[in-house]
């Protein structure tokens, strides 16, 4: 009996080409689920707001128009977290219900491999990134810090804010100077401002200090204190010397080049700033010590990475749910709440371990996103067949 040779037309060819059709009911499919979860996941994070915050302002009968508006203000902050785990739930409850009633099969006999059928998926999962991105870079660090203005004013007493709001303390990257300012004006002139220099590594001893009534910022000039009292000290840094009394002394940019923005930018945690602030620091600091620039680097890197995580889930949503099609929508929501999890403690694993200088930067911020992706799009190619 001869065995029957199949013939190369029998076998349907791939298809990559637009399909109104099956891409928009694919897509309305999607977005269907991703707009429950992600009203769940809101929903869930303002009851834990209401709870750890609600307490400190009836304590205060701060108005019901403030209350609102601060839980407003914390809303991006939360939703930028639920993005990515709502895109991956919502991704593979979509592919788990196509594979329950085997819209897959059928998709997939047609000629179509999991990348083309998930082509609509990838693409709000672009979408997606770029709103998380530009939640952390411009719409977050604003409303988190109103909402801990508007929560610190209403709840604690004024004195105490104001008194928060003038005095600042700063540390340059650099580990050479500390400052301090008894009323810190951003765009005006400083009162009250001191300033201790140190002398560089390895002796770290106390070079001079000065303090003077008033200190003001000119850009490209550099800093001019009025009424000075200058100190300097002996080379161990513990007896000062004669001070002297100055009428005005200029620090030029070459030799403390932080500006009052940097002043005011460094005083925030390193995670709340955008990327482009903490570029510019960078680039500014080129003496910073080594585990302040470590910090700096590896939250720079983290923050252009972790907005990937949307578009990661759908790679790695689709090819777990259609692997798991006849088991059920459960098992594809527990594989993707376990996924999500490794991924987040991998990725503050790395952070941690950037920040304490015990890994590169670019490793620490980067390789837990991207090796995401490559196991994602791994396991896409292994299930186009």
């Amino acid at each position: 009996m001869s065995k029957k040779v199949k013939n190369p037309e029998d076998h349907v060819k791939r298809q990559w080409a637009f399909l109104p059709t099956l891409d928009m009911y694919i897509l309305s499919e999607f977005i269907v689920y991703f707009c429950i979860l992600l009203m769940v996941f809101i929903t869930l994070f303002i009851i834990g707001d209401v709870f750890n915050d609600l307490g400190d302002f009836l304590d205060g009968k701060v108005p019901l128009a403030r209350v609102f508006q601060y839980f407003v203000l914390k809303l991006p902050g939360n939703i930028r977290f639920v993005l990515p785990i709502t895109m991956l739930l919502s991704c593979m409850w979509t592919m788990a219900m196509f594979g329950k009633h085997m819209e897959v099969t059928a998709m997939r006999a047609s000629g179509l491999s999991l990348v083309r059928c998930g082509r609509p998926i990838f693409v709000v999962g672009l979408i997606v990134t770029g709103v998380n991105f530009w939640f952390n870079e411009t719409l977050v660090p604003y409303t988190e810090r109103e909402a801990q203005v508007l929560k610190e004013y209403y709840t604690k007493s004024k004195e105490y804010v104001e008194a928060q709001q003038r005095m600042l303390t700063y540390r340059s990257p650099d580990q050479r100077r500390t400052w301090l300012f008894n009323y810190f004006d951003n765009y005006g002139i400083q009162k009250g401002v001191t300033i201790k220099s140190f002398r560089a590594p390895p002796d770290s001893s106390l070079e001079w200090d000065i303090m003077a009534d008033e200190g003001r910022y000119v850009p490209g000039d550099g800093w001019t204190f009025t009424n000075v009292t200058y100190t300097p000290y002996s080379r161990d840094g513990l007896i000062p010397k004669p001070t002297r009394k100055l009428y005005s002394i200029k620090l030029p940019v070459a030799d403390v080049p932080e500006t009052p923005s940097d002043i005011m930018n460094k005083t925030k945690d390193e995670d709340a700033l955008p990327s482009w602030v903490i570029w510019d620091i960078l680039q500014k600091t080129k003496n910073m010590a080594e585990r302040s620039r470590a910090i700096y680097e590896t939250v720079f890197w983290y923050r252009l990475a972790f907005p990937w995580s949307c578009f990661l889930a759908a790679f790695l949503g689709i090819p777990l749910a259609t692997k798991n099609e006849r088991s059920g929508i459960m098992l594809a929501v527990v594989i993707a709440v376990v996924v999500i999890v490794v991924y987040y403690v991998v990725s503050m694993g790395f952070l941690m371990l950037g920040k304490q200088g015990l890994l590169n930067p670019f490793i620490a911020g980067m390789l837990p996103t991207i090796g995401f992706i490559i196991f994602g799009w791994y396991n896409v190619l292994r299930g186009r067949v």
